[in-house]
């Protein structure tokens, strides 16, 4: 029994170092998101193996982000840059890699991955004209706050990182499942609060939430900008009153005024929910899970 025992001991303490020098020797990825909620996904299956960093400060617009050198720095040190796409980016992000100059992130390298094209997109136009505001011609770009969809890009972005860093494919899969599993689970948790305002008549300010709406079966009655990027004006405003007996809530984002829609919420007596669009975007939305456990939670209370 003793020489069992002593063998066994021996094994497993083979076995603790063998796994202790898997995570010394494990490969570091610099790793440049450019929102947070890339970076909440990505850091959960990479761990401590890599180091990851975002661009986009998350109380801001995510059109319009203003560049700084130090993005500059972080970009030209990657090793990875995963985007959102669908020209959500377009605004600020070209500028900043071509000063960068790393050929490991630019399109067509393993070291960038667009998100946007591993999801299905909405509203497509068929033609782009400058009379319609800020579209965006390949769909909206705001795929990510359909929670469906992140399981999606965490396979995305796993299936990367076991590309440009094999040689951690082991911890990326352990934390992989582990991630993926957690997922389901609040999925049927989020599934089963949002029944309660399934058929619900809502307006939100800009078209943001309309994957949220659509995954929920939530009815979009209209927006308080009255084209994509265009500020409200009191003739708008006039149109939307016409019908806001048929409103159930009004949501609106951390970043747009709220004037417009404190005056209706006020005129018409409904409730004005204010929902973050990414992680940090409120204090409650500190990482990929708790942000729709904050969406789920306002919209539904």
């Amino acid at each position: 029994m003793k020489t069992i025992h002593k063998i066994f001991s021996i094994f497993f303490s083979i076995i603790m170092v063998f796994m202790l020098l898997s995570n010394v020797y494990a490969k570091n990825v610099a790793i440049v998101t450019t929102y947070q909620y890339i970076a909440s996904i990505t850091q959960q299956i990479t761990g401590d193996t890599a180091k990851v960093t975002y661009l986009a400060p998350s109380q801001f617009d995510p059109h319009v982000i203003v560049p700084k050198p130090s993005y500059i720095a972080k970009l030209r040190d990657a090793d990875l840059l995963i985007i959102n796409g669908a020209q959500l980016e377009i605004g600020w992000l070209p500028p900043l890699l071509r000063q960068a100059n790393n050929p490991k992130i630019i399109t067509g390298k393993p070291g960038f991955l667009d998100l946007s094209q591993f999801v299905t997109k909405i509203e497509v136009p068929t033609a782009v004209s400058r009379a319609q505001g800020d579209i965006h011609p390949e769909g909206n770009p705001h795929f990510y706050l359909d929670p469906y969809n992140i399981s999606l890009l965490a396979k995305a972005i796993y299936d990367r990182l076991c590309a440009i860093a094999p040689e951690n494919k082991t911890l990326y899969t352990e934390n992989f499942n582990a991630f993926t599993t957690k997922w389901k689970n609040k999925l049927s948790e989020w599934d089963k609060t949002m029944q309660k305002v399934a058929g619900k008549n809502v307006i939100e300010y800009h078209k943001l939430y309309d994957y949220f709406f659509m995954r929920y079966k939530i009815n979009l009655a209209g927006t308080i900008e009255p084209i994509p990027g265009i500020p409200p004006t009191s003739k708008h405003i006039a149109s939307l009153e016409k019908y806001m007996d048929a409103i159930d809530v009004i949501v609106q984002d951390v970043y747009h005024p709220v004037d417009a829609s404190q005056y209706l919420a006020k005129k018409f007596s409904k409730p004005l929910i204010v929902l973050p669009h990414d992680v940090g975007a409120t204090k409650d939305a500190t990482d990929i899970f708790a942000l729709f456990d904050s969406i789920v939670r306002r919209i539904t209370q």
